[in-house]
């Protein structure tokens, strides 16, 4: 009878939350916005697929060698509705923002102004390749293509410290591995380093 009372209890209890500031590297993720409005944003009458967007920042994710850490408890305060609004700029809305905070930017044991400027570091020290841009029409290429165009852009990157990831048959994200302390590329982690392999990827262009 105690042994069962133990394990009911045990089942009652809150699972231990992941301990913030303790991760190994970060993972800029940088959504091609074309991709998600056709997916999901048209369909919810999002403002982000109004605007002429591109490469936006979907978040800056504390990572383990192996995994992740995930909503954190941490002592540091929500952010305000206007410091969310702030990000829209890079982040096509403040509820993009919102959520990044709750999920990610808890476990990276800065407050969330901190973490917000820090995420502006890391999408400032990546140049966005300015040949996809200029796309008129949508294009069918392998997804190895947009890897190359990162890293002629950026001549610091190299294969091992960035992903491109697919959904749907389009190019979804590209996802670069940088240290925690100056924000240089790093080899990802085994979890993260696996790269799309499509040959005929769809990209939209801009609107």
């Amino acid at each position: 009878m105690l042994r069962v009372l133990a394990v009911l209890i045990a089942f009652a209890l809150p699972a231990r939350a992941d301990e913030a500031g303790a991760f190994d590297y970060y993972v800029l993720s940088l959504s091609w916005s074309p991709t998600w409005c056709a997916l999901e944003g048209d369909a919810q009458g999002s403002p982000q697929c109004d605007r002429p967007l591109g490469w936006i920042l979907h978040g800056l994710w504390p990572q383990h060698e192996n995994g992740y850490p995930e909503y954190c408890a941490t002592n540091a305060a929500d952010p305000s509705r206007a410091e969310t609004a702030a990000m829209a700029d890079i982040m096509g809305t403040g509820g993009l923002a919102w959520h990044e905070w709750q999920k990610h930017g808890r476990c990276s044991g800065l407050t969330s102004d901190g973490y917000f400027e820090r995420s502006r570091d890391a999408y400032a020290a990546i140049e966005r390749p300015e040949v996809l841009r200029q796309l008129e029409d949508p294009v069918r290429l392998p997804a190895r293509v947009v890897e190359e165009a990162f890293l002629k852009a950026n001549p610091g990157l190299f294969p091992d410290a960035i992903t491109i990831t697919c959904r749907s048959g389009r190019v979804q994200e590209a996802r670069i591995c940088l240290t925690r302390d100056d924000l240089t590329p790093r080899r990802c982690g085994a979890d993260v380093i696996r790269d799309c392999t499509l040959a005929d990827a769809l990209l939209d262009p801009i609107r």
